[in-house]
């Protein structure tokens, strides 16, 4: 089943937008799940550095299998650098959140069951919004912005979350950050310097074989929510280079092939996928 349409975030352009390209309209791709009632919901951020968005090995693959076990999918279509640096793909995340909560009724949501699903960068974005979101503006002119960006779980696949020098990096998210970020900047971005008691629960997935985003990102994430009280579920396996998506069919690593049901498994646990 592929996506039944197409949403733009903001119809009248996005914040800084600098123009209207195709790089800058933040947008949607919207895979209802089939069957009547309210279905939970996922905003799927595919990875790619902050400069490219590898949209179908972690968008449409995963929103496809999200739709097979009754969940509505949304594929998010953030802005990039060089030409877009923070905080514009963290703006648009959390308008995609407010978006679908706000439209929850017409979409057949349930707009207390809407999660993230990171990839790499996108793993970081849905990281920093599950640390960094507020319950929007009752005042505010659009209706959109009257609703929280708190997603209510988030789902990290290998991504950076803290710029501390202790663990190893290869970048320094230039991709977000431009060429020169300076310390503050880093520390602005290092998610688990933002975490908080009201962080998103979140599932942790990465490889200890990652050569471009260390392992070690996934264990200080869990450190952080661990001590700040928040419900966590961390999985590194062994072996599985960066960038395993759904780590499904991977030659010679067929262990990893259990990572959609132990994902499902604390889905259902949570409520957030009903039970088969």
């Amino acid at each position: 089943m592929g996506f039944a349409k197409t949403v733009v975030l903001w119809p009248n352009g996005a914040p800084g937008a600098l123009g209207d390209g195709e790089g800058d309209v933040p947008k949607m791709y919207v895979y209802p799940a089939p069957g009547a009632g309210l279905h939970s919901a996922v905003i799927v951020m595919p990875g790619g550095g902050y400069v490219h968005l590898a949209i179908e090995k972690e968008g449409g693959e995963e929103a496809r299998w999200l739709n097979a076990h009754g969940v509505t999918a949304f594929v998010l279509e953030y802005r990039l650098g060089p030409r877009y640096h923070f905080p514009s793909p963290m703006l648009d995340g959390a308008r995609a959140m407010r978006y679908v909560r706000s439209h929850a009724a017409e979409l057949g949501v349930a707009k207390d069951k809407i999660g993230l699903w990171g990839f790499s960068a996108g793993g970081h974005l849905a990281g920093y919004l599950a640390a960094v979101n507020d319950n929007g503006s009752s005042g505010a002119e659009d209706p959109v912005d009257r609703v929280s960006d708190r997603p209510d779980f988030a789902i990290v696949s290998y991504g950076r979350f803290t710029m501390d020098d202790s663990v190893p990096r290869r970048t320094n998210m230039e991709g977000l950050l431009g060429d020169h970020p300076t310390k503050a900047m880093l520390d602005s971005i290092s998610v688990v310097k933002l975490v908080t008691k009201n962080t998103s629960p979140c599932f942790i997935f990465s490889t200890t074989a990652d050569q471009t985003v260390n392992p070690m990102n996934a264990t200080a994430f869990y450190d952080a929510l661990k001590q700040a009280g928040v419900p966590v579920e961390l999985h590194i396996f062994e072996r599985g280079q960066h960038g395993t998506g759904m780590a499904q069919g991977m030659k010679g690593m067929s262990e990893l092939a259990i990572y959609p049901t132990l994902l499902a498994n604390w889905m259902e646990m949570h409520g957030w996928m009903s039970q088969e």
